[in-house]
Formats: C-alpha cells, sequence, structure tokens
C-alpha cells in the first residue's frame, strides 16, 4: 500500500509497533495509519503573537528539530515571555525556536544555519509570521557569523544553541560569547544537548540557573553576570 500524507509538515518517521508510536507521542502529536506506521510530528508555533501557526520542519535527516513539547518546556524554564529584546539562534534548524522567541516578545532574532535546505525552511516558517522585518537569516557558519556579529557590534538578551549533537562545544562557546562582547547585561543562554554534556559546577561569567532532562535531549539555561 502507498501511502501519501498531504497538507501537514512534520517529521515522517517509520515505527513498527503501537508501543513505538506511544513512546513517539511524548514528543508532540502523532498521526498513523497502519501496523507499519508512517507517523508525523507536527509543529507549530506554540503561544505568543503567532500562537497556533504550523511551521514545516527541515527535510532530510541533517537537521534535529526541537519537538513541541520540548519547546514549550523550554520555554517555562525561561519564563514564557520576554519584554523585547535582540536573539539569536546558532544552529537555527527549521528556526522553530527564534520563531518561538519573537511570537513570545523579543524585538528580533538572528536566524544562522549552513544547511541551504534548512535556511530555505527557516525562509518559508519566517514568512508564516508575516513580519519578515524581525528576522535576519544567514546562511553561513555558527563561527563565521560570532565574528559578523561581533565586528557589527551587536549584543544579544537571549542566545538559543541548538547545534547537531556531534558538534556540541557548548562551554567553548560560552566563552565566545564573553570574548566577543555578543551578551548584553543579564543575557539569557539556553543550550539542547543531549545528555552526555556534564557541565561543570562554576563557569567563568555564567550561573547555571536551570538543567533538565527530556529523554535524550538536555536543557541547561545559563544567566551571563559579567
Amino acid at each position: 500500500m502507498t501511502l501519501e500524507i498531504t497538507q501537514r509538515q512534520g517529521i515522517v518517521v517509520w515505527l513498527y509497533s503501537l508501543r513505538q508510536v506511544k513512546q513517539l507521542r511524548r514528543y508532540g502529536l502523532v498521526y498513523y495509519t497502519s501496523k507499519r506506521i508512517r507517523g508525523v510530528i507536527e509543529m507549530r508555533i506554540i503561544a505568543g503573537e503567532f500562537g497556533g501557526r504550523k511551521l514545516k520542519a527541515v527535510p532530510g535527516m541533517k537537521t534535529r528539530p526541537t519537538t513541541d513539547k520540548v519547546k514549550e518546556a523550554m520555554f517555562s524554564m525561561l519564563g514564557q515571555f520576554f519584554d523585547g529584546g535582540q536573539a539569536l539562534d546558532l544552529y537555527a534548524g527549521s528556526g522553530g525556536l527564534a520563531i518561538e522567541a519573537v511570537s513570545r516578545g523579543m524585538d528580533h532574532a538572528y536566524l544562522v544555519d549552513r544547511q541551504y535546505a534548512a535556511i530555505q525552511t527557516i525562509e518559508e516558517n519566517v514568512a508564516v509570521t508575516k513580519m519578515p522585518e524581525c528576522f535576519t537569516i544567514w546562511k553561513m557558519p555558527a563561527e563565521k557569523a560570532l565574528v559578523k556579529l561581533a565586528d557589527a557590534g551587536v549584543q544579544f538578551d537571549l542566545i538559543l544553541l541548538d547545534p547537531p549533537y556531534k558538534e556540541q562545544q557548548m562551554l567553548l562557546q560560552l566563552q565566545q560569547f564573553v570574548e566577543m562582547g555578543l551578551l548584553a547585561p543579564d543575557a539569557t543562554i539556553l543550550c539542547e544537548t543531549d545528555t552526555t554534556v556534564d557541565y561543570p559546577t562554576d563557569i567563568p561569567h555564567y550561573i547555571l540557573k536551570r538543567q533538565q532532562n527530556y529523554g535524550i535531549t538536555e536543557v541547561a539555561i545559563f544567566k551571563f553576570i559579567g
């Protein structure tokens, strides 16, 4: 039987048991059809000005999207809503985190990714907001973007870090942000990693405010203290 899914955006995966479906439901809305199940996790903007609008996932397997359930938990940890400010999504993927941040009150967000497919998806998702002026989209490696931002004197109130697991260098990047002058006073940095990352108890210039495990994903929130 050939299955065609239309008018839905999300992550398509093959499942082989109802138990797997139940496990997958922990991460978002799942739709399935048969025992050899093709499941779709829908992605959307959860709250704020753009709340409820659907988002596309990046095609292919190179990008690991943040599910709605984890995204909702992240922004709950951050305090739900923001009173303006600049945000940076350094490994933007679909752009869902930065778009959520702007929807919840950030004035503007920079979205950086080096993949062409990701940039295409970000552009389509930003179009859903009907406020493209609130977003700057750059196709380039993270390191190059940081240099460009530092040269321009941009400072951020919120930085979102969700790198590919094999490229996790959280402590190095936290230090780079300080050295390059990229952080506004009391800036917040959200790090999404796998559970292998072990943060030391004392990180210069930062306080670890929250840390939470969500299955294979770990979320840590740092506050910049200068």
